[in-house]
């Protein structure tokens, strides 16, 4: 009985917290101040390490740069070239307005064959206090890490979420 009530009560206490999470990042947000644009965030360029392999059973990192698209690795884990591309997106709203940028700690990354890795340490090439321009808008740049540590390779993917709000 106590266990079924302490669900409920999570369910209860997550749920506003998702509508207003998933509304504020689409026009039409029946919940925005008159006059207030909502934010909007476009990522035009996902995050590409390119081609890396794995030379051992412990596997390695690869670190890539926000600001210039630089790969780095280290551990079992080597660059084959290609072009890495950093991750790139646009956030539109009120000119002038600050905003807060939110990139997850860790994203956990999957193959089709059930090999696993992650993404941490998400850097951005943003100011500490970032603000839209003059015409609503911010582009911006993002990196991060990527940990193999089981020693497979393969097609590595994952979603990462970015959350944006007004400060």
């Amino acid at each position: 009985m106590v266990r079924t009530l302490a669900l409920a009560a999570a369910i209860m206490l997550c749920a506003p917290a998702q509508a207003q999470e998933s509304c504020r990042l689409c026009y039409g947000d029946a919940s925005a101040t008159p006059g207030e644009r909502p934010l909007t965030i476009e990522i035009w360029a996902d995050l590409n390490f390119s081609k890396l392999a794995v030379t051992g059973r412990t596997g390695g990192s690869a670190e890539l740069s926000p600001a210039t698209g630089e790969k780095r690795t280290s551990g079992e884990l080597i660059d084959l070239g290609g072009v890495s591309v950093s991750g790139h997106g646009k956030i539109t709203g009120v000119p002038l307005r600050a905003v807060r940028i939110d990139l997850p700690d860790t994203v956990e990354m999957t193959t089709a064959d059930g090999g696993d890795a992650r993404l941490a340490q998400f850097t951005t090439d943003l100011p500490a206090h970032p603000v839209l321009n003059a015409n609503g808008e911010l582009k911006f740049s993002f990196g991060a890490r990527l940990i193999v540590s089981d020693g497979r390779g393969g097609n590595y993917r994952g979603r990462i979420p970015i959350s944006v709000d007004y400060n």
